[in-house]
């Protein structure tokens, strides 16, 4: 048994829930009505799609650790209008 580690991003929707991507795996789109459900559909579609890339044959993508994680800021902008 081995354990991966994938960053998981969940994207409020404006008609509620979120959306659920996952960089690593390009593809992987889920969706979960909370925040809780959302990661528990992240864990199943992450499980299911290694386990067919196991049963075809095919490697499964881990993530590349950096030491450096992206910043994520809000910037506020002054612009003038005519």
């Amino acid at each position: 048994m081995k354990i991966l580690n994938y960053t998981v991003y969940f994207e409020p929707l404006e008609e509620g829930g979120y959306q659920v991507v996952v960089p690593a795996l390009p593809g992987i789109v889920t969706y979960g009505e909370t925040l809780n459900e959302a990661r528990e559909m992240a864990v199943d579609a992450i499980k299911c799609h290694c386990e067919g890339l196991i049963k075809d044959g095919e490697p499964v993508p881990e993530e590349k650790i950096t030491e450096r994680e992206p910043i994520k800021e809000k910037l506020s902008i002054e612009i003038e209008y005519a």
